[in-house]
């Protein structure tokens, strides 16, 4: 919790090194000390588990030592208090996050299901359909990440400019992120679509029936990936302004509104291969929607 919670502290009161740097800090001690203990010390499981907290213990004991190297923040009794109105304001405004973490949840439970389910009556089986969905959910979450990281950095930007009334700064801003964003996009749907096997290959070749799942994951469920940055960029965006309601429906659209749906309807008509379908529908339809409030209240920022 200190370290979820502390990182975002750090990064608004003008520390985003700080902040980066006690993440790593965590992470490399936990790589260095996993070999130790899993190999070495003989722990297996066990010193994974280990050397995940230790890294953990870290990573909060740097954040906590911030407390009182803080340049806009002086601390006092009265700032532990509960305040009913910036609880409210805080939970209003990270609730788009909130759902965007929690419909990932929801999204591998559901597909999950659905690829043993079809899968087990198709040539691939459920075991092939669910492996190589994962993989293609994992690089996915790698993309998703590097989007939200870069769209979670410039927040204190397009926060602090725009209550300042810097108002075409917080607009260059989303156009730069939105376009870094989008050229990544591009580039891993290139490889996506030309080379999935290099892929695939990383996480371990199975059967030619796996290599062939798992390079149509890649290619369909991917295939509308360029235009994930504007859903969620623009979600990200509106929430740093202070715009919780329309965050929040950009957030819902994808996962829970369109992902959801189609994955339990496609695959009435296409079998275990709609779930891929699914992936690329939602994408499209949450870009779509993400374009038309963008577009309605750009003028009005």
């Amino acid at each position: 919790m200190i370290d979820s919670a502390m990182s975002g502290v750090i990064r608004a009161d003008g520390s985003p090194r700080y902040s980066m740097a006690g993440l790593l800090a965590g992470c490399i001690t936990n790589i260095i000390l996993d070999p130790i203990f899993i190999f070495v010390c003989g722990w297996g499981v066990k010193g994974a588990a280990w050397a995940t907290i230790i890294g953990q213990i870290l990573n909060a004991v740097i954040y906590i030592a911030y407390i009182w190297r803080f340049r806009t923040i002086r601390l006092n009794k009265q700032n532990f208090s509960i305040a009913g109105k910036t609880v409210s304001r805080v939970c209003s405004l990270g609730t788009s996050s909130f759902i965007t973490q929690i419909s990932m949840v929801l999204v591998v439970a559901v597909s999950n299901n659905l690829l043993v389910s079809y899968g087990a009556k198709s040539i691939y089986g459920s075991d092939i359909p669910l492996a190589a969905f994962g993989i293609t959910m994992k690089v996915n979450q790698i993309l998703i990440a590097i989007v939200i990281g870069m769209s979670t950095g410039s927040q204190p930007i397009w926060g602090y400019n725009y209550g300042c009334g810097q108002k075409e700064r917080v607009k260059q801003t989303y156009k730069t992120i939105l376009l870094v964003s989008t050229v990544i996009l591009i580039a891993a749907f290139a490889v996506f679509q030309l080379t999935p096997m290099s892929i695939v290959r990383v996480f371990g070749s199975e059967s030619e029936l796996y290599n062939e799942f798992a390079v149509k994951c890649f290619r369909i469920f991917l295939l509308a990936c360029p235009l994930n940055g504007v859903q969620l960029v623009t979600s990200i965006f509106f929430q740093s302004i202070g715009k919780p309601t329309l965050a929040t429906v950009i957030s819902l659209t994808r996962q829970i509104l369109y992902l959801l749906p189609a994955m339990l309807l496609l695959p009435l008509a296409l079998g275990v291969e709609g779930v891929l379908w699914a992936g690329a529908l939602a994408d499209i339809l949450a870009f779509v929607t993400a374009l038309i409030l963008l577009k309605r209240n750009w003028q009005k920022i």
